[in-house]
């Protein structure tokens, strides 16, 4: 379900913001990419597709919306990715909304653990949010301010197993969301953290997905159906828009209460 199958709140004040997404060719950062484009911004996104995903374009084009900015990068790669930041606040404007999304949570037990793979789950799932807000933090403050959202995720929060560089990587973005609105704020920067559950994407649907799978997931839930892309991305709007101007260092769940029932079983 895309933007054209989601009536999206339109945020007023969005409308022709430069916004940068990274890891937009596919998922969630795609749901992500058509959402910010119904806003009418000035989209840039970045992936490890060559061309960033034939569909997504041609979904954002026909429903009549701004074509976005695809710029190839991988986020692993600190600097490419603040060539590319510097490039899309030169050409685009200076970036007023920064959706830190790259990751991917890739399977992996204890026994198979190495330091290369264990540094390239945190390269992929943490380090390049950190260096992505450093530089745009420094565009936003010649705007007088912006808004920064990083994308966590509960499944640290579950304890799930055989994910464990994920899971650290994801931990951590909660409390470096934290720090950073704390640091950023006097710049009117805000920083928060969309941190969802389960949400269902064509890799989850390739890789795992199953009818038992999703049977056990609305049983854990509080609310009984499977969640898509778009609730991760109407929230996300929410607090990249000035609709959420008092709201910083806040970690908002999306996960039909999937962690509460975790937690408390």
């Amino acid at each position: 379900m895309g933007a054209q199958a989601m009536n999206y709140t339109l945020y007023h004040d969005l409308a022709g913001k430069t916004v940068f997404i990274s890891g937009g060719s596919s998922g969630i950062g795609a749901e992500l990419v058509r959402a910010f484009a119904a806003q009418n911004c000035r989209v840039a996104f970045c992936g490890t597709k060559p061309n960033g995903g034939d569909e997504l374009f041609s979904d954002i084009t026909q429903a009549g919306l701004p074509r976005p900015h695809y710029y190839p990068c991988d986020v692993r790669d600190i600097a490419a990715l603040t060539a590319m930041l510097d490039e899309i606040g030169t050409t685009l404007g200076n970036i007023g909304v920064l959706i830190n999304n790259a990751g991917r949570d890739d399977r992996h037990s204890l026994d198979e653990l190495t330091p290369e793979y264990w540094d390239n789950c945190l390269n992929t799932n943490l380090r390049h949010q950190v260096f992505a807000t450093q530089i745009v933090a420094r565009q936003m403050k010649l705007l007088g301010g912006g808004a920064i959202i990083n994308m966590g995720s509960i499944s640290w929060m579950r304890g799930r197993p055989h994910l464990i560089g994920y899971t650290t990587s994801k931990a951590a973005i909660s409390g470096m969301t934290r720090t950073l609105a704390r640091e950023l704020g006097e710049f009117n920067i805000r920083v928060n953290a969309i941190v969802p559950g389960a949400i269902v994407t064509p890799r989850q649907s390739e890789l795992w997905r199953n009818p038992a799978e999703d049977q056990k997931f609305i049983e854990f839930q509080c609310l009984k159906f499977r969640l898509e892309a778009t609730h991760v991305a109407a929230p996300t709007l929410f607090l990249a828009s000035t609709a959420s101007l008092g709201i910083t260092g806040h970690n908002l769940i999306v996960d039909a209460g999937l962690a509460q029932v975790s937690i408390a079983g």
